[in-house]
């Protein structure tokens, strides 16, 4: 324990005193010649001086985001040398004070120091001029003012003339505000991932950056980064946002919801990397366009307003290999497909052995009932594929057609063997995981102020397990079986220029079929639910000109039949720039959801994805209703990002077997609520190459359940206390990151007693105290990746990327529960390990 602390420490000191490392030689003096050395490595340029004219000259050094010019007009206002650009040379020589007068000169960067390129320039009011690559630009003499604009950034007029110290003008453009989706914070955590004015967070994978761990993009890794985000079990399949269950979250991809999220039963995502142009995440005041989730929102979408070009990838890491092309069939259509298959049938790298062992701890496949291992051939055991495609029509200048494809699938197989005194038993078991679906979207945008969506879906959901155990001579066959279909239609007006009204209305047909089937004693249950739910949807939206305010306030009219539900649900998104770098933010919100995730048994579908849908009765289940809201603050200035969010919510209609208990409240079939609320602080810096974040959550969840004692204890997914850090630098083409999570240990229920109890007809049972009544020890991970692109030609590369997780290989509990051992007549703990250290490696080609 105190170890672990020792290490998170240390990783908290280096991640926020890097950055003095990494200036602190602009603090104090250095010899000009080690300064030339410097500029020589980073510039690639060559130096011709006389050593007398060098000697002797020590200066605080330029700051290392300037354009090389700026740079040497920086180093002969300090050394009175005269520096000058010849024949592939910089040649260095003393000079008069009339021979070192050099032109006025200015370049221009954004707000954490990256230079802006193809900036329009114009001297007062004639003249133009664009800045170069490194944002550089000359002043004609005479000049007064410079007014200077470019695409995404808000246009600025400085007046020309030189700072106090004669070197190059400085000129910062803020990022502009303009559109929905605008970006309020770029760069949020890392590259490729924002903040939205309108309270949700964007990915785009395309150009992620890199976090630690992680060698690919994955979306739903990637967000546990995030504050309020995590999951209990380091899971894709079990996401926790702000205290809720993974159920409670709504997953679409194009439109379509997905019921499956995790490769590996969890440990991987089952969305291809290559797959996403855009990912929203929504954890509060969500749009009214989506339903179903009382929980956090995740619209994954895979369609570009443009057709592109041509491009190609092929790459593998040590569990699978994955394809992606686009075909550009003609100037208004083309195709893209993305495949990725598993070969862990066939091949077994460390990576798999690690997964494999988290995976299927305490699960029928290593004897749920005495934790020993089975002996199966774990080299064809399971594999997983996925696959996508999409055909993309423009049709004149107005019109955009789009269909879509998507299959997932988890396949394991396994067998268990014994010896009798006459012959070999072995049994075959196994599990299937498959998800099906396509959507048609079209597209039109009548004028400049109007345009409308119409779209349909349909996906197919199952989960099949064969369980035949050789103990008790039983086969035990598992379904779970999700028919969705539905059809969107969306509007959207520009009514003035600050008032937008956005409407629609959608249609949704779900039926959710669970069967269990045992042979010894012979029983059969089929259960077969239908719900179609109507939605009329309206939202203004209040953008006025300056840009201070962004408000959107939406409601959500839901009719469900045969239930004869009807609820409306209220949101709310407004934001407020209340100083220049100052925005407050409210967020609120009402939802619902009426299909949801329960455990009837541990040991349903081989204890592995024990879950199974069920949908809403209003009676043994109950839909859930949710209401929060969220009140935040952020700065933002110079590279720095500090933000703070406190948020209360509470979820109303979930039930017992809905929250996975392992205790005794197990077996019991009750209904309840959950009230979580807390706080959620990020502090980011961003220098030009190195930027590093630390956040912290706290939050305080209890459940409360009707004729349950104590009326009011913690919730099973509940982590007190997170702390999220990491440091990222990218320089060029490589990238590299260093990170770690620590956060409090989950709710357990511990015995009174060590012994069992036992019933009046002599059954054995653990006496338990309060539900929920101790906690786990600390758990704390440490993660390192890193990547590095080859540019072989103009349009072909090579990607290498490389990553460990639990890099101190630390032994992390993340869930206990007890059990009775006959043999020991006696109560048995049985421990769920975190994942060990977990090397992984990837190379992928571009063409």
């Amino acid at each position: 324990m105190m170890q672990g602390i020792r290490h998170f420490l240390v990783l908290i000191l280096f991640f926020f005193f890097a950055s003095n490392a990494f200036g602190q030689d602009e603090n104090k003096s250095i010899e000009l010649k080690k300064i030339l050395n410097s500029i020589k490595n980073q510039y690639h340029v060559k130096f011709n001086y006389a050593e007398e004219d060098v000697v002797g000259h020590s200066i605080f050094p330029p700051p290392r985001h300037l354009p090389l010019k700026a740079i040497l007009i920086y180093l002969s206002n300090r050394t009175g040398l005269t520096f000058r650009e010849t024949g592939g040379y910089i040649i260095i020589y003393t000079s008069t004070k009339t021979e070192t007068e050099h032109l006025q000169c200015a370049y221009v960067i954004d707000e954490f120091g990256q230079p802006i390129e193809n900036a329009v320039v114009q001297f007062d009011g004639g003249v133009k001029v664009v800045t170069a690559a490194d944002g550089y630009f000359e002043i004609p003499k005479k000049t007064q003012s410079v007014y200077v604009a470019q695409l995404g950034y808000q246009a600025a007029i400085v007046p020309a003339k030189l700072p106090d110290s004669n070197d190059c003008l400085e000129i910062v453009l803020p990022l502009t505000v303009q559109q929905l989706d605008e970006v309020v914070t770029e760069r949020y955590l890392t590259t490729g991932m924002s903040k939205l004015k309108d309270g949700s967070f964007g990915i785009k994978p395309k150009k992620f950056g890199i976090l630690p761990g992680l060698i690919e993009p994955d979306v739903l890794q990637a967000m546990q980064q995030l504050p309020g985000i995590n999951s209990i079990d380091e899971t894709v399949s079990n996401i926790n946002v702000r205290g809720g269950s993974h159920d409670q979250n709504l997953f679409m991809w194009n439109g379509l919801r997905l019921f499956q999220t995790g490769h590996f039963f969890g440990l991987i995502s089952a969305l291809s990397p290559n797959l996403a142009h855009n990912i929203k995440i929504s954890k509060n005041g969500t749009s009214a366009f989506y339903g179903e989730s009382v929980s956090s929102a995740i619209d994954i979408t895979s369609r570009p307003a443009d057709i592109g070009t041509n491009t190609t990838s092929i790459g593998t890491n040590m569990i699978s290999a994955d394809f992606y092309t686009r075909i550009k069939t003609n100037k208004n259509a083309n195709i893209e497909l993305t495949a990725r298959r598993s070969f862990t049938d066939v091949l077994a790298f460390p990576a798999y052995n690690k997964y494999s062992k988290r995976i299927f701890q305490n699960t029928v496949v290593t004897a749920l009932s005495n934790s020993t291992d089975v002996n199966y051939k774990s080299d064809k055991e399971f594999y997983f594929y996925d696959f996508t495609a999409q055909y993309h029509q423009k049709i004149g200048k107005r019109h955009h057609f789009y269909t879509d494809v998507i299959g997932i699938n988890n396949k394991l197989d396994f067998t268990q063997g014994t010896i009798t005194q006459t012959n070999v038993v072995t049994k075959a078991s196994g599990l299937d995981q498959l998800t099906l679906g396509a959507t048609t979207l079209w597209r039109t945008k009548w004028n400049e102020s109007h345009s409308t969506e119409v779209g349909i879906y349909g996906s197919y959901y199952n989960v099949d397990g064969i369980n035949q155990s050789i103990e008790f001579n039983q086969i035990t066959s598992q379904k779970n079986t999700i028919l969705d279909a539905g059809l969107k239609l969306y509007d959207r007006r520009i009514l003035t220029q600050t008032f937008t009204l956005h409407s629609g209305y959608q249609y949704n047909e779900i039926g959710i079929k669970n069967s269990d089937n045992i042979n010894e004693p012979q029983y059969n249950r089929n259960v077969k639910k239908v719900l179609r739910t109507h939605a009329l949807i309206g939202e203004l939206e209040f953008s006025p000109e300056n840009g201070r305010i962004f408000s959107r306030f939406g409601v959500r009219l839901n009719y469900i039949d045969p239930l004869g539900a009807v609820y409306t649900e209220p949101r709310m998104q407004f934001t407020y720039d209340i100083a220049n770098n100052w925005k407050v933010e409210v967020l609120a919100e009402k939802k619902s959801q009426t299909a949801s995730q329960v455990v009837e048994l541990q040991a349903d579908f081989l204890g592995i994805e024990k879950r199974r849908w069920v949908l809403a009765d209003d009676a043994d289940i109950p839909i859930q209703h949710s209401n929060q809201v969220s009140l935040g603050i952020s700065y933002k200035n110079r590279g720095w990002l500090v933000s703070v969010d406190n948020f209360y919510k509470k979820v109303k209609g979930i039930t017992s077997n809905g929250q996975a208990f392992q205790d005794q409240l197990e077996l019991v079939q009750t209904t309840g609520s959950y009230t979580v609320y807390g706080t959620e602080f990020l502090v980011q810096k961003q220098f030009k190459d190195f930027y590093a974040w630390l956040s912290y959550t706290w939050n305080n969840n209890n459940y409360s359940f009707n004729g349950v004692e104590p009326k009011k204890f913690p919730s099973n997914f509940e982590l007190a206390h997170t702390i999220n850090c990491a440091a990222i630098y990218e320089w060029n083409n490589l990238k590299i990151a260093l990170g770690g999570k620590w956060f409090t240990g989950r709710p357990v229920t511990p015995p009174l007693i060590n012994v069992p109890v036992y019933s009046s007809s002599g059954i054995p049972s653990v006496a338990y105290r309060d539900p929920n009544s101790d906690h786990l020890g600390n758990f704390f991970q440490a993660d390192f990746s890193a990547s590095y692109t080859l540019k072989l030609s103009e349009k072909t590369s090579l990607q290498f990327g490389a990553a460990v997780l639990n890099i101190f290989d630390r032994k992390n509990i993340i869930n206990t529960y007890y059990r009775i051992n006959s043999n020991r007549n006696g109560v048995e703990m049985v421990n769920t390990y975190a994942l060990e250290r977990t090397p992984n490696a990837m190379v992928k080609l571009i063409f």
